[in-house]
C-alpha cells in the first residue's frame, strides 16, 4: 500500500473520510482513515455502498460544493449492506495542519505496534517478512551472514549482526521471536536467550518434532528448566498445511503471530 506521505506527494488535493463513531455491526470501527482525491483512494471505510457514498460526498466537497461535514448512514437493506449497524462519517479537506495531525497520528499508532523480531534472512525468513511487512507489527530481520538470500521488503527494519541472540533483549515486553536461522546451534543459542525471558508473547522455532527434542536436550544440559520449552511453538505455523514452500509457511506463521499479538485486542 502506498504510504500516506507518498499519497499526499502525488494528490495534494484531498479529503479525509473519517470513521468517527459506530453503532452495533459495522464493516470498520471507529478511528479508520480513508483519503479521497479527484482521481484515487487511499485506505478504506469499509466498501460496499457505504464506500461509494463517502467517496461520492468528499469529491463533491472537493469540487466545492456544499456538503455536510459528517455522514449518518444506516448499513441496512436500503443502500444494499447487512452489517445491521450505523456508521458516522466525518469529512475534512486536507490542508497543512491535518498533513501534520495525520502525520504525528500514524507515527504514534506505529509506535505502538507490536514487536516482531525475525532471526533468519533465508528464504523463509524473507517471506515471512514480505508477509508481515503490510501488517501492523514492527518488524525486525536479524542475520549474521554477509550475503542474505534476496531483498529486504520495504518497511521492514534489517540489522546484520554478530551475535544474533543478544538482539532478543531488544524485543519490547508482548513482542514476538521467531527463529530460522540457518544454524541449528545459532537457533539454539537464540532460543534460550528468548525462553529466558517470560514476558514474550510469542517465541516459535523452525523445525521437526526431533529438532523440539533435540533443542529439549540442549536446555537440559545449559541447566534451564525444562517448563520453559512449554512457551516454544516448534514446529511453526501449525500442522493443518503441510505444504513447505516458504510462501505458504509464511503465511501459516503469519495467521499465528496475528492471533498471538492482535487477537486479544480485537
Amino acid at each position: 500500500m502506498t504510504t500516506l506521505p507518498a499519497f499526499l506527494k502525488t494528490h495534494p488535493n484531498a479529503v479525509l473520510v473519517e470513521v468517527a463513531e459506530t453503532r452495533g455491526s459495522t464493516p470498520r470501527e471507529a478511528g479508520t482513515l480513508m483519503l479521497v482525491s479527484g482521481t484515487s483512494l487511499w485506505g478504506t471505510v469499509g466498501g460496499g455502498h457505504l464506500e461509494f457514498m463517502a467517496i461520492e460526498h468528499a469529491r463533491k466537497q472537493l469540487a466545492g460544493e456544499t456538503v455536510s461535514e459528517t455522514l449518518d448512514v444506516p448499513l441496512g437493506p436500503e443502500i444494499g449492506q447487512c452489517c445491521g449497524g450505523r456508521t458516522i462519517l466525518s469529512f475534512r479537506v486536507v490542508d497543512q495542519a491535518l498533513v501534520a495531525e495525520l502525520t504525528q497520528r500514524l507515527a504514534s499508532e506505529r509506535a505502538a505496534f507490536p514487536d516482531v523480531m525475525v532471526f533468519g534472512a533465508g528464504h523463509v525468513g524473507l517471506a515471512l517478512a514480505q508477509a508481515l511487512a503490510p501488517l501492523p507489527l514492527k518488524v525486525t530481520l536479524i542475520d549474521t551472514r554477509t550475503e542474505i538470500d534476496g531483498d529486504v521488503p520495504a518497511g521492514i527494519t534489517f540489522r546484520r549482526v554478530a551475535m544474533p541472540e543478544a538482539e532478543v533483549a531488544k524485543v519490547r515486553p508482548g513482542g514476538a521471536v521467531v527463529i530460522l536461522t540457518h544454524d541449528h546451534a545459532l537457533d539454539f543459542l537464540i532460543g534460550r536467550q528468548a525462553l529466558a525471558r517470560t514476558d514474550l508473547a510469542y517465541v516459535g522455532m523452525i523445525g521437526s518434532k526431533t529438532k523440539r527434542a533435540t533443542f529439549a536436550s540442549f536446555l537440559d544440559r545449559e541447566g534451564a528448566q525444562r517448563s520453559a520449552m512449554e512457551r516454544l511453538t516448534l514446529p511453526i505455523g501449525g500442522n493443518a498445511v503441510k505444504d513447505k514452500r516458504p510462501a505458504v509457511i509464511a503465511a501459516m506463521v503469519a495467521a499465528e503471530l496475528l492471533g498471538v499479538l492482535l487477537g486479544s485486542r480485537s
